[in-house]
């Protein structure tokens, strides 16, 4: 299918028109959507399953906005059970009620509707949005969220002629109630059937010979880390979750679950169709998809080999992990620049070692942090903390660093205070790629290494400019070092991107908090909040 692209004044012209907009002194424009969660049958490999549509869609509408514009999303849930949405990577500043997840958000109930109220606050950047709940993920209701700079902020490359979003993933034909039955009952996920591009396993993006577009490229799968590249063209990266990088060029990305990134693509190749190649790595099933550059004035077809992805190197994908620096001189959304918050001068008040793990719990395969394996509570953390209900979570189940303990389940909740500035290790002693996300914030990626962390591998750390992200990879019998300032109050889920190990137990809730209770800290909960679980009855 051609898919047309959207300048950036058409994309103004569609904001302002398509959007009603509020228009308050003083306040950042307010944007309406009402979207309906519904299922659908479409093949998109080939063979007729059941999807979850969003507005009769797959995968879901854009969000298009711009820096610091509130969002107001009714959500209506036409599925047979409950459902939520999470928006992966944007912040919820001082406001976890709306993150959308389980442990902050009770599910909509079939047929009944939820309305979410979210401020892109200081983002700019490429994001996406997935179902949190039960296996949903694995049926699709995700979708693309593109945050744009202001007009008054500059931005450090050339404003391209236009966009193109590339969701990509891994995909699986059997439905997403057998695959969670299979998890529950002890079983693995299998191998996934095929990658899609936008929900599709032929996509055409379509552009002028001589001119300069941004792909933002998103890993919207459940379990593969993917390779991209375009047949006879550089990539030049210049924003990842984010944040505005040293602009690098590059034949080839690694993408690993849960990432987002965007890059500049110019045609300047002679007038005809490439070819777009995504393919799995470091799994031991392959699966690809290919997809079309097409030149505007081209009548010849792609020709040729495909592009080959790189060797199945660790140490080149760590490489190109890297690479990945913070321009400092650039902004983001403000228009400080990036490395004037000198992280590196930070001294961390709490040092955290959390080590993934694959037990045996009960006969059945779990996935654990330092020995705990996460199970959902029926009441929402978030709300059993601002209502003091006892029971719910347990803050001493995970320890600050790995136990030789036998794997234990619980509702886990790790404590820090508001400002504290954190050190946090993955550890991963396993033999595939680890992907790792926290909600309500991004992260310093300051260290990557071989083996056993050690306190005496802190001087490796890169303290001068090491990207932000929200979602980082580990790599096999590896670790990977972030640092991160806590800024923003609330209950924020750390959770393996990959959805199995999430679903069976590899995540747990960072509650940050404040014993003095202010706006200027956490907004209240909003009036519209569901309740459930021993929240039932209750007043806020």
């Amino acid at each position: 299918m051609k898919m047309a692209f959207i300048t950036r004044l058409s994309l103004l012209h569609l904001l302002v028109g398509a959007l009603a907009l509020v228009s308050v002194k003083g306040e950042s424009p307010y944007k309406f959507y009402t979207w309906t969660v519904t299922y659908g049958v479409i093949s998109p490999l080939g063979v007729p399953q059941q999807v979850i549509l969003i507005n009769g869609q797959f995968p879901g509408p854009k969000l298009e906005v711009v820096t610091n514009d509130n969002i107001i999303l009714n959500l209506i849930n036409k599925l047979d059970q409950p459902f939520l949405l999470t928006w992966n990577g944007i912040k919820q500043r001082k406001n976890s009620w709306q993150d959308g997840v389980l442990g902050t958000n009770c599910p909509i109930p079939p047929n009944s509707n939820f309305t979410y109220k979210f401020q892109t606050k200081d983002q700019i950047g490429t994001y996406n949005y997935f179902p949190s709940t039960a296996f949903h993920k694995a049926a699709g209701g995700f979708g693309a969220i593109n945050i744009y700079a202001r007009p008054r902020i500059p931005i450090p490359y050339p404003l391209p002629l236009a966009d193109f979003t590339l969701l990509i993933g891994d995909w699986f034909k059997t439905n997403h109630k057998t695959l969670q039955q299979s998890l529950d009952s002890g079983g693995s996920l299998p191998s996934p059937d095929g990658l899609l591009i936008n929900g599709q396993t032929q996509t055409t993006f379509t552009g002028d010979q001589g001119k300069t577009y941004m792909l933002r490229i998103s890993n919207v799968g459940l379990s593969s880390s993917f390779n991209f590249r375009i047949q006879g063209h550089t990539m030049q990266v210049v924003e990842v979750e984010g944040s505005h990088v040293l602009q690098n060029n590059y034949q080839s990305l690694d993408v690993h679950v849960g990432q987002s990134l965007s890059v500049l693509v110019t045609l300047n190749q002679p007038s005809k169709d490439y070819y777009i190649v995504a393919s799995s790595r470091y799994t031991s099933s392959k699966v690809s998809v290919t997809g079309l550059l097409r030149y505007s004035n081209s009548g010849v077809p792609a020709s040729g080999d495909l592009p080959s992805p790189p060797l199945e190197d660790l140490d080149w994908s760590l490489n190109q992990a890297r690479s990945f620096r913070w321009n400092l001189t650039a902004n983001a959304a403000r228009p400080n620049p990036q490395g004037s918050f000198h992280y590196g001068t930070i001294t961390p008040t709490k040092s955290f070692v959390f080590s993934s793990s694959a037990p045996l719990i009960k006969g059945k395969q779990r996935y654990a942090v330092n020995g705990v394996s996460y199970v959902n509570s029926e009441t929402p953390l978030k709300l059993a903390d601002h209502l003091n209900i006892p029971g719910v979570f347990s803050t001493n189940a995970i320890q600050n660093v790995p136990s030789s303990s036998p794997a234990i389940v619980a509702t886990s909740v790790v404590q820090a205070a508001l400002h504290d500035f954190l050190e946090v290790v993955f550890q991963n002693n396993e033999e595939s790629v680890q992907s790792w996300h926290l909600d309500g914030y991004d992260f310093w990626v300051v260290g990557f290494g071989s083996g056993q962390w050690t306190p005496e591998q802190r001087p490796l750390y890169n303290l001068v400019d090491a990207l932000t992200r929200h979602t980082t990879q580990v790599y096999p019998k590896s670790w990977t070092a972030i640092l991160v300032s806590l800024d923003n109050q609330g209950m924020w889920n750390m959770r393996s991107a990959i959805w199995e190990r999430q679903y069976l137990g590899q995540q747990f809730y960072l509650k940050v908090w404040d014993p003095v209770q202010s706006l200027a800290n956490e907004y209240n909960p909003p009036d519209n909040l569901l309740r459930c679980g021993k929240a039932i009855g209750r007043r806020l």
